[in-house]
């Protein structure tokens, strides 16, 4: 079993910057992989970013690239999601996922992929 607690979230002002940390414990390996989600009232979950713990190699939504970047420490089971330019669109519950399974290109997108899930933590973009 995998337990994932999320935090960072808050309040900010469009333009702003906040960093989201996730950290694991449980049954955690290498080739695991990590991805935040979000989801705003009346829309589907949508995939930000991920990042495979072996080798630190990162995938993004079209949309967050350039914005948002995904990154992992090692040492503490850790991993974070630097949001820099936020936008009021960008309000959601945004949440960590752990993906046991191989994938690769789209399906490395799809929620029902991964296995476990952190609780949410809220962000919310004021104009």
């Amino acid at each position: 079993q995998v337990q994932l607690v999320e935090s960072g979230g808050g309040l900010v002002q469009a333009g702003g910057s906040l960093r989201l940390s996730c950290a694991a414990s449980g049954r955690t390996f290498s080739s695991d992989a990590m991805g935040w989600f979000r989801q705003a009232p009346g829309k589907e979950r949508e995939f930000v970013a991920r990042i495979i713990w072996r080798d630190g190699s990162t995938y993004y939504a079209d949309p967050m690239k350039g914005r948002f970047t995904i990154s992992r420490d090692n040492a503490k089971k850790t991993v974070y999601l630097q949001m820099n330019s936020l936008k009021p669109e960008d309000t959601a519950v945004y949440y960590c996922a752990v993906d046991k399974d191989y994938c690769s290109g789209y399906e490395c997108t799809l929620a029902r992929r991964y296995d476990y899930w952190g609780q949410g933590t809220q962000v919310t973009v004021s104009s």
